[in-house]
């Protein structure tokens, strides 16, 4: 089955009135946890992301709370392993915004599951850059369309989408 209409099926994409983490309003909301949570299309939306791999990394890393289904079944299958990102540091233990064993100069694949304007992954990216990683490539789950990607591989980036809003719609 193709990986737009499992998702489809899932029921993740919801119409209505919503604000997105970006404070943005939007008419629809890609529920993000009805696909995660399957692991029926978790497998099949990390076999397409191994397909779509093109750079050689040590590390896969995603941003907490959502991609973390998404790096682990990624690094089972690559067995590589992966960074948590956190959105704000810890403020018990180590303190840490990064969760894993993360060395300067380690070349790391990131992975994001839903994105909007790209300000959430710019910023978990920022976090990882400034503890010495160094991004290879970025795979994003779904686009929706919004601006997010173009900014991103402006700056620079190899971006790799599975879906499109478009293509869900």
């Amino acid at each position: 089955m193709i990986l737009s209409e499992m998702i489809k099926d899932s029921g993740a994409l919801k119409v209505g009135s919503f604000i997105l983490s970006s404070g943005k309003k939007s008419s629809y909301y890609v529920d993000k946890y009805l696909f995660e949570t399957s692991p029926r299309i978790l497998k099949k939306i990390s076999e397409e992301m191994i397909f779509r791999i093109e750079r050689e990394f040590d590390i896969i890393a995603g941003p907490e709370m959502g991609a973390i289904p998404l790096i682990t079944v990624l690094s089972l299958k690559t067995e590589k392993p992966f960074l948590i990102v956190r959105k704000k540091e810890k403020d018990y233990g180590t303190r840490s915004m990064i969760e894993g064993d993360l060395k300067d100069g380690d070349k790391i694949l990131f992975v994001e599951d839903v994105t909007t304007t790209g300000e959430s992954l710019l910023k978990a990216i920022r976090t990882v850059e400034e503890a010495g990683g160094v991004i290879t490539e970025i795979l994003i789950v779904v686009d929706r369309e919004e601006g997010a990607v173009e900014r991103i591989e402006k700056l620079g980036y190899d971006v790799k989408v599975l879906l499109r809003m478009r293509e869900l719609i």
